[in-house]
């Protein structure tokens, strides 16, 4: 798997708060399996958990402008 901004993200917070991948899974109330799933940037995890985890160091998942042709264009 591939590391992504979110796992490198989660991992970060984590250390830096001092917490073991056991800690965050507890404070989050999420299984440790998620959270090292999520430390490993799997590609497929449920989002109202990711959330329960990122609520923990005051953030969020949401919507990201990317740069690409959009697949619906406005009619006018």
């Amino acid at each position: 798997m591939a590391k992504t901004q979110l796992a490198a993200y989660v991992k970060e917070k984590r250390k830096l708060y001092g917490l073991t991948q056991e800690d965050l899974s507890q404070k989050a109330g999420v299984g440790l399996r998620f959270v090292r799933d999520l430390e490993q940037g799997k590609p497929t995890l449920r989002i109202d958990k990711v959330n329960q985890v990122l609520r923990l160091f005051g953030a969020q998942l949401g919507p990201v402008e990317m740069p690409r042709e959009p697949y619906f264009t406005a009619s006018a």
